[in-house]
This record gives structure tokens, sequence and C-alpha cells, in this order.
């Protein structure tokens, strides 16, 4: 095995040159402009992105190749605002759980380079480190994907603004609700506004009736869709992405924002079984 290193940091100016001497990329970064940045010359030079991320105590892997399936811009078209995620420190990873997603890209990346076996290509393999369960869902090339779709706008490489990083100074705790609370306000009426800001392929897994998907990345542009009287209850897998958009929002000048306690995973233990965790 011979090992190339470069001792430069891979960027709009070199990427494509670097990228496009190799069969296939391994994508093990943690940041999103690097993310992007990879999943861009992957499409341009036409190689694919064995991708892999952990959060936590979950992972997720799967292979992005847009000759044949999504790129990772079918997903997540964009890169969140600053504020929108939480930070590197805040968020934490379970010490294993790297190696865990790491030895599953290598062997995807085997089987790639064989030609043998079944590809994730079009899967996306989920992987949940503290009920020890796998999870697979369908994922689907995005016609209007800015760099791989019918009509792409995007044709060379373009550097994102960073996002992970420290947190910055909070106004404050936003108003929470419990999912029982929020399951009484709903019966009652005195809530009627929902807005889920999880990613679309996490909405199609599972979702509260009568919740509206505006995902993370587009709040800020869809600000005419959220209304800023009466009650208003943003929610995301877990409690931390809608909370980062509540604080967003407030900047916005919103003060009638609630934040679902725990997200849907805790809605669908107290509230509706029906739910599964993933």
């Amino acid at each position: 095995m011979e090992c190339v290193c470069f001792e430069e940091r891979l960027t709009a100016a070199n990427g494509l040159e670097i990228i496009s001497g190799f069969d296939l990329v391994i994508d093990g970064t943690d940041n999103f402009p690097t993310r992007y940045l990879v999943n861009d010359a992957c499409v341009l030079s036409g190689k694919p992105n064995v991708y892999g991320s952990v959060y936590r105590f979950e992972g997720q892997m799967t292979v992005f190749d847009a000759r044949k399936g999504p790129c990772y811009r079918c997903l997540y078209p964009e890169a969140p605002p600053p504020g929108l995620v939480p930070s590197c420190s805040e968020a934490g990873v379970l010490g294993v759980l790297p190696g865990v997603i790491g030895l599953l890209q290598a062997t995807e990346a085997v089987k790639l380079i064989l030609g043998r076996g079944r590809s994730m290509i079009g899967r996306l393999l989920l992987y949940d480190a503290l009920g020890m369960e796998f999870r697979e869902i369908r994922v689907r090339k995005a016609p209007d994907c800015p760099i791989c779709g019918e009509h792409a706008t995007r044709r060379e490489l373009i550097e994102e603004v960073a996002v992970c990083g420290v947190a910055g100074e909070e106004d404050g705790p936003s108003d929470v609700l419990e999912p029982l609370q929020l399951k009484q306000l709903m019966d009652s009426g005195a809530v009627q506004h929902l807005i889920d800001v999880r990613e679309p392929y996490e909405y199609t897994l599972c979702r509260i009736h009568g919740s509206v998907l505006i995902p993370q990345g587009e709040v800020l542009s869809r600000l005419s869709e959220i209304p800023r009287t009466g009650q208003v209850v943003i929610l995301c897998r877990s409690g931390i992405r809608s909370r980062h958009v509540i604080e967003r929002l407030k900047a916005e000048g919103y003060g009638n924002l609630y934040n679902l306690s725990g997200g849907i995973l805790a809605w669908g233990r107290e509230v509706d079984p029906t739910i599964e965790p993933y």
C-alpha cells in the first residue's frame, strides 16, 4: 500500500486536482465546508464518495455517486447558516462510534474497488449505538439538485462558510413544551402551528400529524411561512436543532416560539407509540 500525503488544506482551488487523481473518496471529515467541497469535487470529477457521519450516539453511512444515484446535496442542498447546528464541543460523540462507521466505510470502499456485492448507492444506513440497531432508508436523486440535477447551477467548486465552531452567547433558555403538554394544547386548539425542521428523508420516516416541514437550512429563506402570532412549536428529532432554530428566529424578531422537549423521539415515547426511534 502506498500512502500519499497532501500537506495542504483542501480548497476550491485544489479540490478537483487532488480528487480527480483517485478512483474513489472516503469522506471522514467533521465539518460542513469540507464535506460539501468533497461532494462537489466528486460530482464534477465523476468519483464515488463513501460518506460517513457521526453525532453523539448515532452514525450514518452511504455512497454518493451522482452518475448512478444521489449526491450529498440531493439530501442537503446547502450548508445550514451559522448558529443553526450544535457546535462540535456541544454535540459530542461516543468515542468508539467513528471506528464503527469508519469500518463500514472501509468495507464499502473495498466492495467498490472489487466490483463485488450490493452497493450502498441510494441506500442510507442509520446506526443507533444505544439501541445497537441498524436501519436503512432509500434516498433518491433530487431533480433540482444544484450540482447534479437536471438543471444544475454549480459548475465549479465554491468554498462554503464554516458553521461548526464555538457556540455564541445565548439570550436564555427558550420556552419548552413537554410532549404531553403539547398534546393537551393541540387537543384544545391552543397550538395550531407545528414546524418540523428535520431533513426531508427524516420527515418521510415519521411525523406529527399537522406539522409542516421546513428543513433547518431553509428556515431563513422561508420566514413568510412561519407565523409571528399565535403559539408556534418548533420540533426536530431530539430537540437540539429546534433549539438552535428558535435562537436564530428570535434574532429575526420572533417571540412566540416553543421548543418540543426531546423532539419527535420523546413524542413517540410519551404520546404516539407508532413512531419508531431512528
